[in-house]
């Protein structure tokens, strides 16, 4: 395969979407579907995808190359062929990773309980996840329980 010249692969590059995934909207219609009402774009560090501010729960919807599912294991290893720029794309990920975790600890030391989901197990599965968050919901919501679809 030859190599792209860098506007070409810019222009690739800016059409990633970090909203509206297959993932998301997945999970979304799953979590709706149970009576789930949650938040988009609030203004949160790491902007998470889902939150449910009244129980403190932030979802995060990761996808697996992005957010490094496996990296540093072998099998991964033979499926991140890096045609070019190895160090860059590998410094990348890395650096996704250990921002994922400095959010994390940034959250829940303003007491926000993250859930983080990989993108393949969202397609695989997605309303065996929204059962999960629905969970947590209860757990944590303060007042009164309110209502869900399953409950009806």
């Amino acid at each position: 395969m030859g190599t792209r010249d860098r506007a070409t692969t810019s222009h690739i590059m800016s059409t990633i979407r970090s909203g509206g995934t297959k993932a998301e909207l997945a999970l979304a219609k799953a979590m709706w579907s149970l009576g789930l009402r949650y938040r988009k774009r609030y203004p949160l560090v790491g902007r998470p995808d889902f939150v449910f501010v009244r129980a403190r729960i932030v979802v995060f919807c990761d996808g697996d190359f992005w957010h490094g599912r496996g990296f540093g294991t072998e099998e991964r290893a033979r499926r991140f062929k890096f045609e070019s720029n190895r160090e860059y794309w590998t410094a990348k990920i890395n650096r996704n990773i250990e921002r994922d975790k400095v959010v994390n600890t940034q959250l829940e030391t303003q007491g926000w309980l993250v859930l983080r989901f990989w993108e393949s197990e969202i397609l695989q599965d997605a309303d065996a996840l929204a059962k999960v968050v629905l969970a947590k919901v209860r757990e944590r919501r303060q007042g009164p329980l309110q209502r869900t679809a399953i409950e009806k």
